[in-house]
């Protein structure tokens, strides 16, 4: 999303909020690199919305396609949350995303 808007965060500007999570982004296989990897983001968040988010933010084409895995085992649900996802794959408070073009693993 565009930086004026208030739906993510970075974290290094967040305010600690109990309504929001912190999840990592992680570029995998041939997927650009985001400068900021941390971000604050509403429990309610579905993966969906994360997806569309790293689109715009990556500058992604419409035809191009992009795959999110948690912690490098299996690509979830699109109307998964992010509460739901923290709570059973958490790494020291943190819920681990990776990101790629192609298909990496699952």
């Amino acid at each position: 999303m565009d930086e004026d808007t208030n739906e993510f965060s970075s974290s290094k500007f967040a305010i600690e909020n109990k309504e929001k999570i912190e999840i990592l982004l992680k570029a995998t296989g041939n997927a650009p690199i985001l400068k900021t990897k941390k971000w604050m983001v509403e429990k309610e968040k579905t993966v969906a919305a994360i997806i569309e988010f790293l689109r715009k933010l990556l500058k992604m084409e419409s035809s191009e396609t992009l795959f999110l895995y948690v912690n490098q085992a299996f690509a979830p649900q699109p109307d998964q949350t992010m509460k739901n996802l923290f709570d059973c794959y958490n790494t020291d408070g943190r819920l681990v995303l990776h990101y790629c073009k192609t298909q990496a693993w699952g």
